[in-house]
Formats: structure tokens, sequence, C-alpha cells
């Protein structure tokens, strides 16, 4: 993939020059990963390494700061800004523990950003690029979540990450928990961070629970039941076909 920087000028480059350096390293192991077990045949031209005020001015209207398409990613690598967007998800709630554990957020988990929208790239998902993906986004966000944290992370990093995001679901429950997982899709961008990211949290989760307990941390297992469920010709939502309902987050 080709390196593509659009920062404002040399000064900001140089800011994030190491720091995308040692994200590459250890992307094209990921890559690989993908390549080898996950379907990953045609992967983006590149990755825009920009600012966060770019990707979300410029580049996009998205008010996150990491996104893709069928080219390319677009990324803030800038850690001091992804640790101010995760605390101000959670819109001056009194979580000082939660509080803390973004404050002092590894880079390692701007890390798995960018391998989120790099496993978006990956053939086993049944949506292409610019379709109205229906029903199953929360599968691929969940999954694009679930693989870079479970590779890229320490066993410590990814276990603190669990805990963290469902303490989260259970806090904004009473407010986004009634609506359906299916219901996942553009339209939650034009709400607040926090019901954007409660989404991506359920989504893990789910996943996570799909995983490491329904199927015994088979992840192919898990995909070929996703595939299952559209080749029977998505006769129900995916989140009954995997029988959510009864999970108690």
């Amino acid at each position: 993939m080709k390196q593509i920087y659009a920062f404002e000028n040399k000064l900001e480059y140089e800011k994030n020059e190491e720091v995308i350096s040692r994200f590459n390293e250890h992307l094209v192991k990921y890559q690989m990963i993908l390549e080898k077990e996950y379907g990953l045949v045609d992967y983006p031209k590149g990755i825009v390494w920009t600012s966060a005020e770019n990707a979300t001015t410029i580049f996009s209207s998205l008010p996150i700061p990491a996104f893709t398409n069928k080219d390319l990613i677009y990324i803030s690598p800038d850690l001091d800004g992804w640790k101010k967007l995760f605390i101000s998800q959670l819109e001056g709630k009194k979580l000082p523990h939660i509080k803390s554990f973004y404050e002092t957020l590894s880079e390692n988990h701007v890390l798995t950003i960018v391998g989120h929208e790099l496993t978006h790239h990956s053939d086993l998902f049944l949506d292409e690029f610019g379709e109205g993906r229906e029903e199953s986004i929360w599968f691929e966000e969940g999954m694009c979540e679930y693989l870079p944290r479970k590779y890229l992370l320490t066993d410590h990093e990814f276990t603190e990450i669990c805990n963290v995001e469902k303490e989260l679901v259970d806090v904004f429950f009473s407010e986004y928990g009634k609506r359906s997982i299916d219901s996942f899709g553009s339209a939650s961008y034009s709400e607040s961070l926090s019901s954007i990211m409660f989404d991506y949290w359920r989504s893990f989760l789910y996943i996570k629970y799909l995983i490491e307990e329904r199927f015994n941390h088979d992840i192919k297992q898990v995909f070929e039941e996703y595939q299952n469920w559209h080749q029977e010709g998505r006769i129900i939502p995916l989140s009954k076909y995997f029988d959510l309902e009864r999970i108690k987050l």
C-alpha cells in the first residue's frame, strides 16, 4: 500500500513520522495474517495519514478521524487526539477509572483502529463498499474491532478494553439499548458520539461472545455461519439468526 501524507506543514508530519513508521511495521504483519486467514485479497491502494481536523472536515464530515472506502484508508495517527475523542464520548458521566484508562491509552489502541479499517477489505464480508448494507453491518464492524484487537494488543490490553466497553454498554444502555443491533448503520452518524460508539461497543462484544463462547474460539466457524445466513436468503435478521436476543452483554 502507498503511504500518503496529508499534513498541513512539515512540522506536523515530523511530529507523526515515528509513530507512523512503527504502525507500518506492525501493519505489514497484520496484513499477512488477513491475507492468509481472513480473505484479504484486494487491499486498499494506500493509507492517507492526516490530522484529525482534516479527516473530519476536509476528507469527510464524520466525527471520527478514521474511515475507509474502496481505495483508501484515512486515519489520524495522533494519540493525544484519540485520547481526547474517547474521553469526550463519556459525555461528562462520572467514570473516573474509564477516563483514566483513556488518558493513559497506549498507541497500540490507535494501531488497532488502522487495523480495523484494513480488515474492512476482507472478502469474507458479504457487502461491497457503497452498497446499502442492511441487517449485518454490526457483524462486519464488530469483527473489524475484534480481529485487530486480538492480534495487535497484548492480552492485558485486550482484557482491559473488553472490560471498559462492557461497562460503557451498561452505562449507556438506558439511553440507547432499546434499539436493535440490526439497525446499526450510516444514520447513526447524525447522532451523538456516545450513540455512535454504543453500537461499536455492542458489536464488538457480540462478536467476542460468538467467537469465544458460542463457537469455542473458532473464528472461521463464525464466518461460516454468517455466510450460511446469506446463502439461505437472509430470511431473518442476522442477530436473530445468531440468537443474540437472549444474550445479556
